[in-house]
């Protein structure tokens, strides 16, 4: 300030040295107007920055308010029950909604009181008892899956509960938080699928995996105690037939039925469906061979009585096949494949039989995977051959050829059809085979003078896979077969399942101008009403009535009874199996119209019927 005011006086003297008050006045004026200016913008600004502060704590209360308010929300939104209690004396202090919930009481009747206050002496006792660990551990306290008895929700509910402590700024306890998770759902659907993962779900019997899980576990017992047991593996006789008759329907209900009476008499032992209509039983340690034959034949008695489902009579049947640990095999791999060839005998020698493994069995079994690997090879070294019997009007007139399959093995020969075709079917090889055969037999029919007929049997395989229609349509192009000339031979078989796919597929084979016949008619369940869905052309009575003619009346009156249908609905009949001329001489005076057999001729090669076909032996050689 004293420099300020000689600053002015300096700025107010002239040269003689004399003070100029006028104009000293005027810069002390000055002065003092640009320190109230300043002291007045100093003001201005003390009061901005005071408002600043007070704003910025306004919004920092409000901020603290929305987060609170925030939190408040999540607390109480949280879908498991949230609560805190002072760590001093367990007082609740906070609940949730959840928890309102879950202890099925109102926050009100908790807040503020004790668990003696709240709950049954002997539940406030063991709550307080975990509230005093976490206080004086200072560790959390973590409960998984345990049954809580507090509530209403908690009565036999299983929950996961979670309590750990909260501090005060000097560390000593102030608050006890904990959160109680209802896990009861989960923990129920969890056990229901590890027994899903582990039990059939239509019959609720142990499955496959479970199977092999226990029969390893017997293998190493057993190892360890040298001791034996017994596998039987099962499989259900005619069960295909009651789905394809009934309905997958009313064959699950048969399953059910099945494995329940299996279950019932198997005496403990370890009952399991391995899929399908197969059944594997593990009898118990050093079970005789004797015992276990009764209960095998127990089992076949039972299942083959007939079962009611639904006022269905299903009779179907059992067979066994059984192995011993350890003369059957040592492992579980040797031993299932004893049983299944066991298993495998019943079955080939009649169905509704128990077999013990016999070594003989293994090899049969070999013999059988050995020539399932041979027919892949048999397909593509052209192994196969195409065979034709005649077929002709009961007066004799010959009016057209069957294509028959025949597989001329290098080493073994001619193998049956019926060896062969059903292992083709199996592995799915059928689908090409048959695509070989049709092309064949087109082949072969479009070069013969006399437009003579053709028939190709088709497998109910070939109309679930591949595209049929097409095939076929292709291979008369590529031969130049009329249409009309080809006729296809199906079994009620490639009706059964999906029905109405199967019925529009050959009604566009119709539409082709192939003719479509119904192989072994009278040997299903079915074929009456499939005459009424499908106009065929022409149905065939299956040999085994026409070969028993002589034999039995019943076989002559249902091929009257047949013949008698199919002049109703105007459909020719073919009779397979004519061998003798008394069988012909029947079929005429019924009015059949068509026959096939060894009357009319064997299957061979067509060389042997060129001149039925028109081909004389120089225009066949030279052409």
């Amino acid at each position: 300030m004293h420099r300020l005011l000689a600053r002015q006086i300096r700025q107010s003297t002239d040269e003689s040295g004399q003070v100029d008050l006028t104009k000293l006045c005027e810069l002390v004026g000055a002065a003092y107007e640009e320190g109230d200016r300043d002291r007045r913008r100093t003001d201005r600004a003390m009061k901005l920055m005071i408002e600043e502060l007070e704003q910025t704590h306004k919004r920092a209360e409000q901020d603290l308010l929305r987060a609170r308010e925030f939190l408040d929300s999540i607390i109480e939104n949280i879908p498991i029950a949230v609560f805190a209690k002072d760590a001093e004396d367990s007082r609740y202090v906070l609940l949730n909604r959840a928890g309102e919930e879950y202890y099925g009481m109102p926050r009100e009747a908790m807040l503020g009181k004790t668990p003696q206050q709240i709950f049954p002496d002997h539940i406030a006792r063991v709550v307080n008892e975990q509230d005093r660990r976490v206080v004086d551990s200072g560790a959390p306290m973590f409960l998984e899956g345990h049954l809580l008895e507090v509530g209403v929700k908690g009565r036999d509910r299983l929950v996961n509960s979670r309590k750990l402590l909260v501090r005060d700024g000097s560390g000593a306890p102030q608050y006890l938080v904990g959160v109680i998770e209802d896990v009861t759902e989960r923990i129920t659907n969890e056990a229901r699928i590890s027994h899903l993962a582990h039990h059939d779900a239509l019959t609720d019997l142990p499955n496959r995996s479970a199977f092999n899980a226990v029969l390893g576990e017997r293998l190493e017992r057993a190892q360890e105690a040298a001791t034996s047991f017994a596998v039987l593996s099962l499989d259900l006789d005619r069960f295909k037939e009651v789905n394809d008759v009934f309905g997958h329907p009313v064959g699950d209900l048969l399953m059910r039925a099945a494995a329940d009476r299996l279950a019932e008499e198997a005496d403990g032992a370890f009952v399991a469906r391995i899929g399908g209509d197969e059944f594997m039983i593990l009898m118990p340690d050093d079970i005789s061979r004797d015992d276990v034959l009764a209960l095998a034949e127990r089992l076949v008695e039972t299942i083959g009585q007939e079962l009611e489902v639904d006022d269905y009579f299903s009779h179907v049947g059992l067979s066994v096949g059984i192995a011993f640990y350890p003369d059957d095999g040592v492992n579980a791999a040797t031993l299932l494949a004893n049983a299944d060839s066991a298993l495998y005998r019943a079955k080939r020698e009649g169905r509704g039989r128990v077999r013990f493994f016999e070594s003989e069995m293994d090899q049969e079994l070999r013999d059988r995977r050995l020539l399932q690997h041979d027919l892949r090879l048999a397909l593509e070294q052209n192994q196969f051959l195409v065979y034709f019997q005649p077929q002709a009007r009961v007066d004799g007139e010959i009016i057209g050829f069957e294509a028959l399959l025949r597989w001329n093995h290098p080493t073994r020969g001619f193998v049956p059809p019926d060896q062969f075709i059903p292992l083709a079917e199996e592995n799915g090889l059928i689908v090409q085979i048959g695509e070989w055969v049709l092309r064949e037999a087109c082949r072969e029919a479009a070069s013969w003078p006399r437009p003579l007929q053709v028939a190709v049997n088709l497998s109910p395989i070939q109309f679930q896979a591949g595209d049929l229609e097409r095939s076929i349509h292709q291979i008369l192009l590529e031969t130049g077969l009329t249409p009309t000339r080809l006729e296809v031979e199906i079994t009620e078989g490639v009706l059964i399942g999906d029905f109405t796919r199967a019925l529009n597929l050959l009604r566009r084979l119709k539409a082709l101008g192939i003719r479509i016949a119904m192989d072994d008619f009278g040997t299903g369940y079915s074929s009456l009403s499939y005459l009424q869905s499908f106009p065929f052309d022409k149905i065939k009575i299956d040999r085994s009535f026409i070969s028993n003619l002589e034999a039995t009346p019943q076989s002559a009156e249902i091929v009257r009874a047949v013949l008698s249908l199919a002049h109703a609905l105007r459909i020719p009949v073919i009779a397979e199996g004519v061998e003798t001329e008394a069988q012909r001489a029947f079929l005429a005076r019924e009015a059949c119209e068509e026959m096939q057999g060894y009357l009319v001729g064997r299957p061979a090669m067509i060389e042997r019927y060129l001149d039925l076909v028109g081909v004389t032996v120089e225009r066949r050689l030279y052409a």
